[in-house]
């Protein structure tokens, strides 16, 4: 979505007068946007670098800010962990210079990663930016995002060990991302920028026809952080995998693993690596976060131990055990939470 149309999106939903939104077309419905409400959603960063924050951040300072809050789902060196795909690896020096990713077309990539597909740098800080941490969205500064994205960079072989990225130079990494010439701009959301980056654009003509729906609206909208299930097979069967960019084997997700015991007569342990929480998780080892055994050590014969871990499941948390974030686990009901804070008191096995 461009960013004219991202912005209108929104100030439509605040009730804000626009070129195709008016307010007073729904009396009674909303109010005009306040300049400040529209700044604080108006945060997307074009490829053009319109919207891009000032600021400043050195790969070194990167490294610090990506173990503490990037690691955890992404492995230290941007590997990737069970599920997320990798955010490095996959280019090659000559990828730089051409701008094409050679391994997308012969088929040599193991796994596609982020930076062998994307073609925009203001695409991965826009994110960065918007939507890390995943447990804490929109809390980086623009100095973080500028510190954690030169990391990556530095990952990608693209910049030195002591590159600072900046407002200033971001234009000139630009030009190095090994697949910047990989994306066409013959569409219509991109019908100013194309001819900077050499194509030709279609004049701004949409490449899609279609009506707005209003009909079998949800009565109620969950937000949450769970991987959907259709997303779960992107990779395969991750639990027999020894993963190429991950130092473990993954959950399970193939093979009707949502109807299917994992292990016969368990349903706690199945319950557990079906919400994901085997991917963090050893039942006598740490892996990401500590071993079930250690939490029942912990927190044996604590009277509030099982309503502790019961909110620590669903809520989320950090700091009990070193910085790595337990993320929230709305999708689980709190039946299953109970089930499994039970299990995990009574010495899981």
């Amino acid at each position: 979505m461009s960013r004219f149309s991202r912005t209108t999106f929104v100030l439509a939903l605040l009730g804000a007068s626009t070129a195709t939104f008016a307010v007073d077309n729904y009396k009674g419905v909303g109010r005009q946007a306040t300049p400040a409400e529209v700044k604080a959603w108006d945060i997307d960063v074009r490829p053009d670098f319109k919207g891009l924050p000032k600021g400043s951040g050195s790969v070194d300072k990167g490294q610090e800010l990506f173990e503490e809050k990037c690691a955890s789902c992404h492995g230290t060196f941007g590997e990737s962990n069970e599920v997320f795909t990798p955010l490095v690896g996959g280019t090659a020096k000559d990828d730089i210079k051409t701008g094409r990713v050679k391994g997308l077309s012969s088929g040599e990539l193991p796994q596609r990663t982020t930076f062998t597909k994307v073609a925009t740098i203001s695409t991965v800080f826009d994110y960065i930016q918007r939507a890390m941490p995943w447990t804490s969205p929109k809390s980086l500064t623009p100095d973080d995002v500028y510190a954690i994205l030169a990391y990556m960079l530095n990952l990608s072989e693209m910049v030195p060990a002591d590159f600072v990225l900046s407002d200033k130079n971001i234009g000139e990494v630009q030009k190095m991302l090994p697949n910047r010439n990989g994306m066409t701009t013959d569409h219509g959301l991109w019908p100013g920028a194309s001819a900077a980056r050499g194509g030709i654009g279609n004049g701004g003509k949409p490449d899609v026809q279609n009506k707005a729906c209003m009909k079998n609206c949800k009565t109620e909208v969950k937000i949450g952080s769970t991987l959907p299930d259709y997303a779960r097979t992107a990779h395969g069967e991750l639990a027999e995998q020894s993963r190429s960019f991950g130092p473990v084997r993954g959950m399970k997700t193939l093979g009707g693993a949502a109807a299917a015991p994992v292990a016969a007569g368990n349903p706690n342990l199945d319950l557990a690596t079906r919400n994901g929480c085997m991917a963090c998780h050893g039942v006598g080892n740490k892996i990401v976060g500590p071993g079930y055994n250690e939490v029942q050590a912990r927190y044996k014969d604590q009277p509030d131990a099982a309503a502790r871990l019961a909110a620590k499941v669903k809520n989320g948390g950090q700091g009990v055990w070193g910085a790595v974030p337990m993320p929230p686990n709305s999708q689980l009901n709190d039946g299953d939470i109970t089930a499994l804070v039970q299990w995990i008191l009574s010495g899981a096995k």
